[in-house]
């Protein structure tokens, strides 16, 4: 217990709290005396749980969160599965949560490549089934959690794994004109509907990089735009039905 000598000036600020704490103290010894116990709310508590429904782990506590599978015929497992979800809780502490949870499942974090800041993370993961990657990033009052797992054996099983240090680009037309497709000074002619069925859609293992592609459908005039190849990442081009060029979606 604190004591003040006879004489001591004492300063306002401590003179307050020194009240403070009297004035708690003397509420709970009421309360003591009627055998009623405050329940104090734990105003510094940031510990996360976990959602059992979620497919890759989330805490329930989410102001927003989406899963987004990509899939393919004739393979019944997800190529890629994505959770983006946004957490009204510290980056330290979402951080925390995921490499507890992750670890749970299995998942061993790779220190080649890894960046953790004040503000943002990005680590890649081993797993089961093959690469995952989490960035979190830190903005306003919350934190935004992308959390990616590839699936090996799916994209293999779909033809469209890429081949060691490459990146595969699968091109598909699903109108019913010709379209022809000039990547990298290589032209492939696609006939209406052709790659609709994989493995028909041709596919290239490219060294990684930035490409620019151009897309003329039935004698048209040339569609061009671009696009950027990680080592180990599957994509895919697709004209639409209408002969419109999609935008390119990633596969694995």
């Amino acid at each position: 217990m604190m004591t003040v000598r006879p004489g001591t000036r004492v300063p306002a600020r401590w003179r307050l709290f020194v009240c403070g704490l009297a004035l708690l103290a003397s509420g709970l010894a009421a309360a003591s005396a009627t055998g009623w116990a405050p329940q104090l709310p734990l105003l510094f508590s940031s510990a996360l749980t976990l959602d059992p429904d979620a497919a890759l782990p989330a805490p329930t506590r989410t102001s927003y969160r989406e899963i987004g599978t990509t899939k393919m015929l004739g393979v019944e497992a997800p190529l890629r599965t994505k959770l983006t979800a946004r957490i009204p809780a510290e980056l330290g502490d979402v951080l925390t949560f995921y490499r507890a949870e992750l670890g749970k499942l299995g998942w061993q974090e790779q220190r080649d490549g890894a960046v953790i800041a004040s503000d943002h993370v990005r680590l890649a993961f081993a797993t089961p089934l093959g690469p995952a990657a989490l960035e979190l990033d830190r903005k306003d009052a919350s934190t935004s959690v992308n959390l990616v797992q590839r699936n090996k054996e799916a994209a293999t099983k779909a033809h469209v794994m890429p081949r060691p240090g490459r990146a595969a680009l699968m091109f598909t037309n699903l109108g019913d004109k010709e379209a022809v497709l000039t990547l990298d000074n290589h032209t492939v002619t696609l006939p209406g509907r052709a790659g609709k069925e994989r493995p028909e859609a041709p596919l290239f293992n490219m060294p990684p990089g930035k490409y620019s592609y151009a897309l003329k459908v039935d004698g048209g005039p040339d569609r061009t735009t671009t696009i950027d190849l990680v080592a180990g990442e599957a994509w895919d081009v697709t004209v639409g039905p209408e002969g419109d060029l999609w935008s390119p979606l990633q596969l694995y």
